[in-house]
């Protein structure tokens, strides 16, 4: 089960804002053994919103929708997904208790559109100030405050997915290997997919001042096939001649 983010709203495109969404939900996934498959990033354009959702919709994946769940006009997201679902917005009942217990009589007749959400949808509640996102399946809609979201996001992660959390990432061996450049490990990096074909290799060149070539090369996945990976590619790389430097290997992490 692929896991992704959807990051909604011009300001992110046109560099109005930072987002930050994505850097705290690798950080929230790995806290929790787990890790992001892909990310996209959509402006407030209803039909690439709508085509969007109704692609992952059509996934088994775990969707993570940050932004544009408002009632301005430029908030798209709740209609998108209504239309990408073939469903019409219907007010939640719970969400607009939400929405009356933190506004009283100033929930209407405004505030109270936040609780419309594509019929069927479920709640997820905002522990900040009680305006809920909503679920359909594995896809979640939060709004695009991050002090919201994020606890949003770990509320939908315990709550719905703990059976996915692993007791750490996988395994990661990298070693550094200066004077090399990527063609002449090109062989070495081919050897270990072949070889190992379960395990991740990644090659990371660095073009220093001094002009010396610096490759951070990589690999992952279960310790054993790491272990052996990387010992054939240390022997190989030596054979060459050129200067193998280790790093330390990723450490272990903890569940919440």
């Amino acid at each position: 089960m692929a896991i992704g983010i959807l990051v909604i709203g011009d300001e992110i495109l046109s560099g109005k804002r930072q987002d930050k969404h994505f850097a705290k939900a690798i950080e929230i996934l790995g806290a929790r053994g787990l890790e992001l498959d892909w990310a996209e990033y959509l402006g407030d354009d209803p039909a690439r919103i709508t085509a969007t959702l109704r692609r992952t919709f059509a996934t088994g994946d775990i969707v993570f929708s940050f932004g544009g769940i408002g009632a301005t006009p430029d908030d798209h997201t709740r209609q998108c997904a209504a239309a990408a679902l073939g469903r019409p917005l219907a007010r939640h009942p719970e969400a607009v208790k939400e929405i009356e217990a933190r506004f009283g009589d100033a929930a209407y007749p405004r505030r109270v559109l936040m609780a419309e959400f594509p019929e069927g949808a479920d709640i997820v509640p905002n522990p900040v100030n009680r305006i809920a996102g909503f679920s359909v399946g594995t896809h979640y809609f939060f709004p695009g405050f991050p002090e919201m979201a994020w606890a949003m996001m770990a509320w939908a992660l315990d709550t719905k997915h703990r059976a996915l959390f692993r007791e750490s990432l996988p395994f990661e061996e990298s070693i550094i290997v200066t004077g090399a450049g990527e063609s002449d490990l090109l062989d070495i990096m081919n050897a270990v997919v072949r070889d190992w074909p379960a395990l991740k290799l990644s090659s990371l060149p660095t073009w220093s001042g001094t002009g010396a070539r610096v490759i951070e090369l990589s690999v992952r996945g279960d310790r054993a096939g790491v272990s052996q990976a990387m010992g054939f590619a240390r022997a190989e790389i030596a054979k060459l001649g050129y200067s193998i430097t280790d790093r330390p290997a990723r450490p272990a992490l903890s569940n919440p």
